[in-house]
């Protein structure tokens, strides 16, 4: 599998000159299983993975939303292969709190929030409502098959974690979860077992962290205590906080370092191959 992120911020985008190292568009994370495409959140960064899926069109790609705070969906209006029609997209998500994913991508392009509504996307679009455990099985276009298994995280409205299984290779994608004092989330361990790549919520220092209990968001350390116990080989630092530039994400990744080596903090443009 090859893993590009696209964007890497968490709960608003951060354009500026103190992050154009790390980016500052909000979450998308892509992954390419064989020919199958799967894309991971729609932030602000499904905008420039849309533009490169241009020159591939006409494209299938299997969308699943982590959640539907906005900094989760609102590149989805920008998405440009969406409004072309011969292509098709798979949508996956819960039904967290009132409405469904359907309707919640729908609401956002609603009166008064944009200008055109969903209706004038021409590409075919099914949208799915998981059940938490569900398995959705992906053709990888090569005679194979990608599996991609979620788990509940502990968010405010709810969130999903994926893991998603191909030719013996795992990669879990786990955003936008607060970790538990005391205790390792079970179904969170239970998913990343011996994952290749093991992406977390890392927003914040364990500094940052006692300001914001509740929020919904996690720690490098807390990431790392799931990896060790999870047997997973490499960490991602993902869902950087806004108030976070350049140099203190290069901190934060030092500082995880230490205490897994095997760490990167997630980039625009980052590419990952498992």
């Amino acid at each position: 599998m090859q893993i590009t992120f696209w964007g890497v911020r968490g709960s608003i985008p951060t354009p500026g000159p103190n992050t154009v190292n790390v980016g500052g568009n909000t979450s998308c994370v892509e992954v390419r299983a064989g020919k199958a495409i799967l894309i991971f959140d729609g932030g602000t960064g499904l905008r420039l993975l849309g533009k490169k899926l241009l020159n591939e069109m006409p494209i299938t790609a299997h969308m699943f939303f982590s959640h539907v705070h906005w900094d989760h969906i609102q590149g989805f209006p920008f998405f440009e292969p969406a409004f072309v029609a011969g292509n098709e997209f798979h949508l996956y998500g819960g039904n967290n709190v009132s409405r469904t994913l359907g309707e919640t991508l729908a609401g956002q392009m609603d009166h008064p929030n944009f200008p055109v509504s969903l209706a004038a996307m021409g590409a075919q679009m099914t949208f799915r409502d998981l059940t938490e455990g569900e398995v959705v099985e992906v053709d990888d276009g090569k005679g194979g098959k990608v599996a991609v298994t979620n788990a509940r995280g502990n968010h405010p409205q709810g969130v999903y974690a994926f893991r998603v299984e191909h030719a013996g290779k795992v990669v879990v994608y786990a955003t936008d979860t607060e970790h538990y004092e005391g205790r390792i989330d079970d179904k969170l361990l239970a998913l990343s077992k011996n994952a290749d790549l093991f992406i977390y919520d890392s927003q914040y220092t364990p500094e940052e962290y006692a300001a914001k209990k509740g929020w919904g968001h996690s720690t490098f350390e807390e990431g790392v205590r799931l990896v060790r116990a999870a047997g997973a080989r490499k960490f991602v630092l993902f869902h950087h906080d806004p108030s976070q530039n350049d140099a203190a994400v290069g901190e934060k990744e030092k500082r995880a370092r230490a205490l897994f080596p095997n760490t990167v903090a997630a980039h625009e443009g980052l590419s990952l191959e498992v």
